[in-house]
């Protein structure tokens, strides 16, 4: 299921870009989509290359990038800004998946 998810997260993430890089008319708009696909993208790679071997991390790295990104795509679309104040949780949620990630590889 967490590839599946991963896979999901990757394609949402293009086309969040996509629409950041060519549709979105307000600046703003435009660099939340590409700061959300960016951090979406990574973290949905990432996912799958820790799937198989460190399947916790992965499951917080997807969690806090769907956080992170969906409350800028949110925004994004015109939805209040105080989901700005929840956008930081998805990013420490990040933080926390890569060093469990950093725990899990240096236990071997």
């Amino acid at each position: 299921m967490i590839t599946v998810l991963a896979a999901l997260s990757a394609a949402i993430a293009i086309g969040a870009g996509a629409f950041g890089a060519h549709g979105a008319a307000n600046p703003q708009a435009a660099e939340w989509l590409r700061t959300g696909g960016l951090y979406q993208m990574v973290h949905a790679v990432a996912a799958l290359v820790l799937a198989s071997t460190a399947r916790g991390p992965a499951v917080l790295l997807l969690a806090g990038a769907a956080i992170f990104a969906f409350t800028l795509y949110i925004m994004a679309f015109g939805g209040p800004k105080w989901l700005g104040a929840i956008t930081p949780i998805g990013g420490t949620l990040m933080i926390a998946g890569w060093l469990w990630a950093a725990w899990a590889f240096w236990r071997g």
